[in-house]
C-alpha cells in the first residue's frame, strides 16, 4: 500500500511506487524559487527519506513545468535568516547551507527531473544528484558573477570535474544561459528528453534503481564519492564564506535592486 501524499511547506512529498519517494518543489507562482522555508523543507524531506528503510530512491522535481528558478532573491535583501559572522573568514549560518550539507551527503540514489528553469542553485544542486534527466527546452544558468556574488554549492570543484576546466569557467564566469544539450555536454545531465517527459524518464530510472539490492546500490554510491567527499565539503564551505561576504557588496546589492526593479521573480 502506497503512503498517502503529505504536504510540507513548499515541498510536496509522496511515495507513488514501492521504494520511490518523490519531492516536488511547489512554489509555482515564484517559479519554484527557494526561500528559507523551502530549503528547510527539502532538507527535512531528504533526511526523512534517508532514514526510511522503505525508501530506496528519491526523485526530485518541480511543480508547474519548472524545476526551480534558484534562490529567492528576496532573502538576499534582508539580514534575517542568515547569520553573517563578524569575521568574514568564518562560515556563515543559513538554511541554504544546511540544505547543501544534506543533499551533498545523501546516501541513497537521487534522481532529478528538470523541466523549465534550473537557475543558480537549481543547477548546482544537480551536481549532487546521481542521475539527471532534462527536457530539451529546459534552461540552465549559473548567474552568480553577474549578480555580484560567486560560485556556490561546491560547483567551483564539481563542475570542472564534470565539464572540464575551460567549459566550467565559461559557464561560471560568464554566467550565461545554456541549454539542456550543453548541460549534457557539461556532465550535469544524463539524458535529454522531449519536453514534458523528464519526470517519466526520472521515474523509469528510479524504478530500475529501486529494483536493485539496496545495500549494493548505496555501497556503490558511497564508493563513487569516496575520493571527492572531503573536497566537496571544503569547496561548499569556502564558497559560502566568499559568497556571503560578496552578498553585501555594492555590486551585489545593485544587481539585486535592478532585478526587482525589472519586475522579475526568482533568479
Amino acid at each position: 500500500m502506497m503512503d498517502a501524499p503529505i504536504q510540507a511547506p513548499s515541498v510536496a512529498v509522496a511515495t507513488p511506487e514501492p521504494g520511490v519517494r518523490t519531492l516536488t518543489i511547489d512554489r509555482p507562482r515564484r517559479r519554484n524559487a527557494l526561500d528559507r522555508a523551502t530549503y528547510r523543507a527539502l532538507g527535512a524531506a531528504l533526511t526523512a527519506a534517508a532514514a526510511a528503510d522503505a525508501v530506496r530512491v528519491v526523485v526530485l522535481t518541480g511543480a508547474g513545468g519548472c524545476f526551480t528558478s534558484g534562490n529567492d532573491l528576496a532573502d538576499f535583501r534582508d539580514a534575517e535568516g542568515s547569520s553573517a559572522p563578524a569575521d568574514p573568514a568564518v562560515l556563515p549560518a543559513s538554511a541554504g547551507l544546511d540544505f547543501l550539507a544534506v543533499i551533498s551527503t545523501f546516501p541513497k540514489p537521487l534522481v532529478a527531473a528538470v523541466e523549465g528553469f534550473a537557475i543558480g542553485i537549481g543547477t548546482t544542486m544537480l551536481l549532487h544528484c546521481d542521475l539527471v534527466h532534462a527536457a530539451r527546452d529546459a534552461q540552465f544558468r549559473l548567474p552568480f558573477v553577474p549578480l555580484g556574488v560567486c560560485a556556490e554549492g561546491g560547483s567551483s570543484y564539481l563542475l570542472p570535474l564534470a565539464a572540464g576546466p575551460k567549459f566550467a569557467a565559461e559557464l561560471l564566469l560568464l554566467g550565461r544561459a545554456f541549454t539542456a544539450e550543453e548541460a549534457l555536454r557539461a556532465g550535469i545531465a544524463n539524458s535529454v528528453t522531449d519536453p514534458g517527459a523528464a519526470l517519466a524518464a526520472a521515474m523509469a530510472s528510479a524504478r530500475a534503481l529501486a529494483a536493485l539490492p539496496a545495500e549494493s546500490v548505496q555501497a556503490t554510491k558511497a564508493l563513487l564519492r569516496r575520493g571527492t567527499e572531503a573536497a566537496v565539503r571544503e569547496a561548499i564551505d569556502a564558497e559560502a564564506v566568499r559568497f556571503h561576504a560578496l552578498r553585501g557588496s555594492r555590486a551585489a546589492q545593485d544587481a539585486f535592486a535592478a532585478f526587482f526593479t525589472q519586475g522579475k521573480s526568482g533568479r
